[in-house]
């Protein structure tokens, strides 16, 4: 049976009930609805590694700029609790902006560092802030042993981990690869703002990666690895925001070793990021 905790109240209620008590860790995924198959995963995920699984369903409003999308983004939330329960979670967390931030927007906000200032934290300005304001917010009122996330954000994963770490806040973190669709499409709730034409031009954010990665493969320069997955992104008439190499811990610049290749850009009006892990053994170009 899944309970549904609508208040920190409830929450709290929830957490100490004897059907939530025993042995073993509680583990929390985050999300902000419209769960989709890429969801399902993360749900497993958390099952398989602890005895209680919690899923947080919030838009969190910190995170939207004031041109962004957050009052179209989607809010299912029959949908989505009915997917917590086929996942066999235990406990949902669903709350207004009221109950999450009760003295309306926090003055005490968490500071992303220079890893949340590049790539998206430079194209979505105070993203990171809310991003991890709200997740350090979850972590506190949840006390989660484990929090699961997926690599598809995969600089949202670097921040939350160090966070955790630089802030002692004692939650392990666990990523889960990127679920793709068959086409190759990394699943988002934001696909389903895609006509048939938008997503077939959206394809061409997988094939970036993949065209980077066999050029990596060869030994190529990182010139070459960013160059191969641009063509691609060109080639659809993507307007690009970003299409580069960071390490997969600082997302500072990288030219030789592990590396993130990150891209971002737009289908139509809507904002896809899709990224790889590579080896960079290629000489730098001079």
């Amino acid at each position: 049976m899944t309970d549904v905790a609508r208040t920190r109240a409830e929450l709290r209620d929830a957490l100490d009930r004897d059907a939530v008590a025993g042995d073993g860790p509680v583990v929390l995924v985050p999300t902000m609805g419209a769960l989709h198959d890429g969801h399902r995963v993360l749900l497993r995920a958390a099952r398989a590694a602890g005895r209680t699984v919690v899923a947080s369903i919030f838009v969190n409003p910190l995170q939207f700029g004031p041109d962004e999308d957050l009052d179209r983004y989607p809010r299912t939330l029959d949908a989505d609790l009915a997917v917590c329960r086929d996942e066999k979670v235990d406990l949902v967390f669903a709350p207004s902006a009221a109950q999450m931030y009760p003295g309306g927007s926090p003055s005490v906000t968490v500071h992303p560092g220079p890893a949340g200032q590049v790539l998206e934290g430079e194209f979505r300005p105070g993203f990171f802030t809310g991003v991890l304001t709200v997740v350090l917010k979850l972590f506190s009122l949840v006390r989660p042993d484990i929090a699961v996330f997926g690599e598809k954000d995969a600089q949202q994963l670097a921040l939350v981990r160090r966070m955790s770490a630089d802030l002692d806040l004692g939650v392990a973190i666990q990523p889960v690869p990127t679920v793709r669709d068959p086409d190759g499409l990394a699943i988002s709730s934001r696909n389903r703002y895609l006509s048939d034409s938008e997503r077939r031009a959206a394809l061409a954010l997988p094939h970036a990666l993949w065209a980077a990665a066999d050029v990596a493969s060869s030994g190529g320069s990182p010139a070459a690895v960013t160059t191969a997955a641009r063509a691609e992104l060109d080639s659809a008439h993507l307007a690009v925001d970003y299409v580069a190499l960071a390490d997969p811990d600082s997302f500072q610049p990288v030219i030789t070793g592990p590396a993130v290749l990150a891209v971002a850009a737009r289908a139509g009006a809507t904002r896809l990021i899709d990224n790889i892990r590579l080896e960079l053994t290629g000489a730098a170009d001079h």
